[in-house]
């Protein structure tokens, strides 16, 4: 693996650009983006939230697009076996709501903010991250 410092300025301006973002939204709105909370909230009937967490979440789709459009996108590789992908994403999915937050909410906001619960929870995630992606790989060599 080759150190690129492009990519890292990319990951850097990236980075500040999802923690101004966090801010403006605690700060204006009084609300944490924890995005798996706004997406769940979006077909709730008590949602007074409801436009904008739909602008958030339609920004999130459309944005890559937009960059996309403006630089070349990087390669992703993704693999093509559904039944990984939908293991996964019910995995992710359960683990959000055992978790009470998703990786930006806890990761993102909760760090921020000192909360204990996000400290836990997001060296939870991370350890699990690490041993499953050494499984992965590890099953792939």
């Amino acid at each position: 693996m080759v150190f690129d410092s492009a990519d890292a300025l990319h990951g850097l301006i990236g980075g500040a650009l999802i923690g101004i973002a966090s801010a403006i939204m605690l700060l204006a709105l009084g609300r944490v983006a924890g995005i798996s909370g706004i997406a769940a909230t979006i077909f709730s009937r008590t949602n007074a939230h409801r436009l904008t967490n739909i602008a958030f979440v339609v920004g999130l789709v459309l944005m890559p697009l937009i960059y996309g459009l403006i630089t070349s996108p990087p390669a992703i590789g993704i693999t093509s076996d559904l039944v990984l992908l939908i293991a996964g994403g019910l995995l992710v999915g359960i683990g959000t709501r055992v978790g009470n937050g998703c990786t930006s909410g806890h990761g993102v906001c909760g760090l921020s903010r000192f909360s204990p619960r996000s400290i836990v929870a997001t060296l939870v995630f991370m350890a699990a991250g690490i041993i499953v992606a050494s499984f992965v790989v590890g099953m792939i060599r």
